[in-house]
């Protein structure tokens, strides 16, 4: 079946592909997908190109400048054109493309790159020469995405074909400054560097860099720029400029950074009259910064400018044979002084001093670090003062008042290094040495002192001795005398109780004598004066009944018996014990009976 059509689809196929063969020959039909580019080459022209130039502008023979975009395009016979159909140039993300420029006028002779001219991102060939786009290496670049590239006139160089251009892959990627880090930059095209400067100045508005052809017309200078890249991504053009990352410039706490720039704007000292020692500068001047950088990171260049670290804590500094942590104090040891009976001895001294945050520029800028403020100001101001000082002092005064001497040293060098901006907290005096035979007599003298206080006490003690056994004997004699006149007191005091209870019992009994006489006298008296009232007023005999009468009632005398008895015999004697009953059961008990 399929060898009976088989004629017919060879037939068929033949007239397409005369079909094509006269659209192609007779329209000039060409045909350009979406991921192509045609570029042109007319065979012949009645117009020559000029000499020196390769892309033809006016329909001269040779390269065009116009390319052919996705689609159909007639005209273009073969005999007359070839359309040779190029893949469009993709840059991929985190890649940047270089560009070599095969025709365009002559680069300048004092730059080294091709000028950015306004042609599309080097997508029309025709603005780039029209506009007068340089030959040779450009100074713009690709950035990520497609473009429509004649590459008869353009060659783009991309991390895929980078060796093949004597690059490697790594400088066709954008440029990462990581955190933490600045970029140091160096320019390889501009005008040169001005005389006096060792970098480029600043010049604003090319986006870090990153448009070369406004770093050029702002005038910016070839080799070292005193600008910085901070962290983050960058697409640079390697032929434009070189990066060196470095750290930042880290201030520790407890320190301050006094900035010394070597490049900036013209110097101009802001100390002050007073400040005669040296010139400081606002920051972004040539010359010492006035204002301090605090604790922290700071994205200086340090290709440019020098930061010096300013301790602002107590320094403690030891003229001994030991050094603190920050090493100042390395060089110096102790010092050797004289005395004034001219024994020669050592002395360990500490000086603790202090530099204030304010200060630390005007101390860099006259004495330049830390190190030769040490080396260059105190250790001779300490040193001097304690040799000039012993002189007055025999060795032994020198050890004995070592507190005076200290105060004197602390006035002195405070007043000496004030001067100089800095502070003198403290100035302590720590191990004197003086000479072995010197040192050798005193404990010879010490020794002998020691043995005769020993002797002292040894004696004082004998003394002691002596002084208990006498007390001691005399404490025994103490003890019977003691009790010798205990039991003479006690006797004086019982006679004296005796003595003291006798008169007691006299005076009570006088006195109780004399009170019952008193008492009898004022009974009688009263009974005396009684009767005389009594006998005035009923006259003797009344007075005297009444007294008889009284005595009667008193004391109960009964004149009438109760039971009357006569003589008759024993009946009366009957009836009288009769009598005595009755009575006795009246009166509710027995009496005895009274005679009469």
């Amino acid at each position: 079946m399929f060898f009976q059509w088989l004629p017919t689809l060879m037939i068929i196929a033949a007239i397409f592909l005369l079909g094509g063969l006269f659209l192609t020959m007779i329209l000039g039909i060409v045909v350009i997908n979406e991921r192509q580019v045609g570029i042109v080459v007319k065979k012949f022209s009645s117009r020559g190109l000029p000499p020196g130039q390769l892309i033809a502008l006016h329909g001269e023979s040779g390269y065009q400048a116009d390319t052919l975009a996705p689609g159909w395009h007639f005209g273009y016979w073969p005999w007359q054109y070839t359309v040779v159909k190029a893949p469009i140039t993709v840059v991929p993300q985190g890649e940047i493309a270089l560009v070599v420029a095969a025709d365009g006028s002559p680069i300048p002779p004092q730059r080294i790159l091709g000028k950015v001219v306004e042609c599309d991102n080097f997508q029309d060939a025709r603005q780039f020469l029209v506009n007068g786009g340089e030959k040779g290496r450009q100074l713009g670049l690709l950035t990520a995405g497609t473009y429509r590239i004649n590459a008869a006139l353009f060659t783009i160089i991309t991390a895929a074909n980078a060796r093949q251009h004597g690059m490697a892959p790594e400088h066709l990627q954008v440029y990462r400054v990581a955190a933490d880090r600045v970029g140091i930059v160096t320019t390889l095209d501009g005008l040169p560097i001005e005389q006096g400067e060792i970098a480029g100045p600043v010049i604003p508005g090319h986006d870090n860099f990153q448009n070369a052809q406004a770093f050029l017309n702002g005038g910016g200078r070839r080799g070292l720029q005193e600008q910085v890249l901070l962290s983050g991504s960058w697409n640079l053009n390697p032929w434009f400029v070189q990066v060196e990352q470095t750290p930042m410039t880290a201030v520790p706490i407890g320190h301050v950074g006094v900035v010394i720039s070597y490049v900036g704007k013209t110097h101009e000292d802001v100390s002050g009259i007073d400040f005669t020692h040296g010139d400081l500068v606002n920051a972004g001047h040539k010359g010492v910064w006035i204002t301090p950088l605090y604790p922290g990171k700071h994205p200086l260049n340090t290709r440019v400018m020098k930061v010096e670290l300013v301790p602002t804590t107590n320094i403690v500094l030891n003229w001994a044979g030991r050094s603190e942590a920050h090493n100042y104090d390395s060089k110096l040891s102790s010092i050797t002084v004289r005395s004034k009976d001219g024994f020669a001895f050592n002395l360990d001294v500490s000086q603790i001093i202090h530099i204030g945050a304010l200060d630390a520029p005007k101390v860099i800028s006259r004495v330049g670090s830390v190190q030769n403020l040490v080396d260059h100001v105190l250790q001779p101001t300490v040193g001097n003062y304690f040799r000039n000082s012993a002189q007055a002092y025999t060795v032994l005064d020198f050890l004995s008042a070592r507190s005076e001497r200290q105060a004197e040293a602390t006035e002195h060098i405070r007043a000496a290094i004030r001067v100089y901006d800095v502070q003198a907290i403290d100035t302590l005096i720590g191990d004197i040495l003086p000479p072995a035979e010197l040192m050798q007599t005193q404990t010879d003298r010490k020794i002998a002192e020691e043995q005769r206080k020993t002797y002292e006490v040894q004696q004082e003690a004998q003394q002691q001795r002596q002084q208990l056994v006498r007390e001691t004997a005399m404490a025994d004699i103490q003890n019977d005398m003691v009790k010798s006149e205990q039991g003479v007191q006690i006797a004086e005091m019982q006679a004296n109780a005796q003595i003291k209870q006798a008169t007691g019992a006299a005076e009570a009994t006088r006195l109780q004598a004399m009170g019952e006489a008193e008492a009898i006298r004022a009974i009688g008296n009263a009974k005396a004066e009684a009767h005389r009232a009594g006998v005035q007023a009923l006259g003797s005999q009344g007075y005297t009944a009444l007294q008889l009468m009284q005595i009667v009632g008193d004391r109960n005398v009964r004149v009438v018996p109760d039971v009357a008895v006569n003589g008759s015999g024993q009946a009366g004697l009957v009836e009288g014990m009769l009598g005595m009953m009755l009575r006795g059961q009246t009166n509710g008990s027995a009496k005895p009976m009274t005679k009469s």
